[in-house]
């Protein structure tokens, strides 16, 4: 398990300092690169967002914006599997 698996919520902070809690909903692997699948906990928006997972200098995980519309579809397709999946057990 990872360290971000292992988180249930984690904090973010956006370009204007504010900071947001999420749930992690789900973390995953496509194409040997990390995504994290997030949730604001405030629920003020219902839609999950997906992150992908790099190291820092340290090593430590930071979670960024997937710019490539291609890859944050991959991604969202696996999540969308992997739900069906899980609803269908």
């Amino acid at each position: 398990m990872s360290e971000l698996e292992a988180q249930n919520i984690i904090v973010l902070t956006d370009e204007e300092g504010g900071e947001h809690e999420f749930e992690v909903l789900e973390v995953l692997e496509v194409e040997e690169k990390t995504y994290a699948i997030l949730q604001p906990t405030d629920m003020q928006e219902e839609e999950a967002i997906i992150l992908r997972v790099e190291e820092d200098e340290e090593g430590n995980p930071i979670l960024v914006n997937i710019e490539d519309d291609e890859e944050w579809d991959r991604v969202a397709e696996v999540y969308d599997t992997l739900l069906f999946e899980e609803y269908e057990e």
